[in-house]
């Protein structure tokens, strides 16, 4: 299976509806691929926090639009990344949307673990509830974004789930990049699962992204990795791997379920 990871630059001095169609041109310039992958909140910035209000959209707005057409245009499953989302009852949500190669809406997730503690994402956004999957003709996706990364036991669920591909747009920053490679790793490993996390570039609320969207297989190894600018990464991930890593290796198998807290 193919897939491309669109690392896009965010930055204030481009328009929403510029990068939206800049992001639609590079989604159709991957034709061949099986799968093309956003970063999170690309059309505003996971930290221009000044933004999400106004920029809020309807789940099928003008993002919605774009990227449909983008992929059925290019015949490609499209994890079209997040977007900040309006819902009916005016809460935001940080939503991904996941469009089949026709262009149908198949799956929307809203990030479970909102990014600020006191500020930002943290008290704007509502939270998400669902462990959301994908089944594709050759594989299955399991759907994170952003600081989800640092919550093991979501990806333990979306892997009992069926989850053999792990995909994690993200914004993540510059002066927090180690922590990215290394729970990029450590998700791949402790899941035998690929993991396609991509990462967007540039600055954004005064924050600079890390880039270096990453491709781990199943054990932990790094098959393609980005710099820190606007880039496209096309990985073939070979998926009886995963089968043939947790038959080797059947770590997952003795997983003890159900463990309470210690005893007085």
């Amino acid at each position: 299976m193919r897939a491309s990871l669109i690392q896009i630059a965010v930055d204030p001095g481009e328009s929403v509806e510029s990068r939206r169609q800049r992001a639609a041109s590079l989604v159709r310039e991957q034709r061949g691929a099986d799968l093309v992958v956003l970063p999170e909140l690309w059309t505003v910035g996971a930290f221009a926090y000044e933004s999400f209000e106004t920029e809020a959209e309807p789940l099928e707005g003008p993002t919605h639009e774009a990227m449909a057409k983008a992929a059925a245009d290019t015949g490609v499953w499209l994890h079209a990344g997040s977007l900040v989302e309006r819902a009916p009852d005016g809460s935001l949500y940080n939503t991904s949307l996941v469009f089949s190669p026709a262009g149908e809406l198949v799956r929307v997730y809203r990030k479970i673990h909102r990014f600020g503690f006191d500020r930002g994402e943290a008290v704007m956004m509502a939270a998400g509830t669902e462990l959301v999957t994908v089944p594709l003709p050759e594989a299955t996706l399991g759907l994170a974004t952003c600081y989800d990364l640092r919550f093991p036991e979501l990806f333990r669920g979306l892997v009992d789930a069926g989850a053999d591909v792990l995909v994690i747009p993200a914004g993540w920053p510059e002066r927090r990049r180690a922590h990215w490679t290394l729970l990029a790793q450590a998700r791949a490993v402790e899941n035998q699962s690929y993991v396609l996390a991509v990462g967007s570039s540039g600055t954004n609320g005064g924050v600079e992204q890390a880039g270096h969207s990453i491709v781990v297989d199943p054990w932990g190894e790094i098959l393609a990795e980005a710099g820190a600018a606007e880039e496209v990464l096309t990985v073939d991930l070979d998926m009886p791997k995963v089968a043939e890593t947790r038959e080797q290796f059947p770590a997952l198998k003795d997983r003890v379920l159900g463990l309470g807290a210690p005893g007085a």
